[in-house]
């Protein structure tokens, strides 16, 4: 390799190496990057809070609710809504358990849970269901979900 050649490559490193130190330099100052101002938090739900039953039926603190073709809250009184998580006690009934729970359905607490947020509503999207006294039910209440139940949420 010539000499003019070897001058022109070792020319060619250095002016890269100034171009690649101009840039990361340009990136924050001898004391690192700098952030100013308060943190992004999450937005508050602004508008109605709704938990749709097993029709897609849009309620607000609902009185009964059918969460499935199986499990059905009537009774409903709502210590909390709106918030992250939703909570009630009330009486759990459903086809399963007839003839028994017809005439005296079983006490439960209710949790809704994983809020989704849309435009200007919010929806909650699971419920769980616990028995107050879980030796009450009749044995075949083990093949109905109660726990992490799915509940619809109106596409928009």
């Amino acid at each position: 390799m010539s000499r003019s050649a070897r001058l022109a490559m070792t020319a060619c490193g250095a002016a890269l190496l100034a171009v690649v130190a101009v840039l990361v330099s340009g990136c924050s100052g001898p004391q690192g990057l700098h952030v100013q101002g308060p943190a992004i938090s999450p937005s508050k739900v602004s508008g109605p809070v709704y938990v749709a039953d097993a029709q897609a039926q849009p309620l607000r603190r609902p009185t009964a609710i059918g969460l499935t073709e199986f499990v059905t809250v009537s009774e409903l009184r709502w210590g909390s809504w709106g918030d992250g998580t939703a909570h009630a006690t009330g009486k759990l009934s459903g086809m399963w358990c007839l003839p028994e729970c017809g005439e005296k359905p079983y006490e439960v607490n209710v949790t809704l849970s994983a809020l989704e947020k849309q435009e200007r509503v919010a929806y909650y999207r699971r419920a769980t269901v616990e028995p107050v006294h879980p030796e009450d039910l009749p044995k075949n209440a083990v093949n109905v979900q109660l726990r992490g139940i799915r509940l619809s949420v109106p596409a928009f």
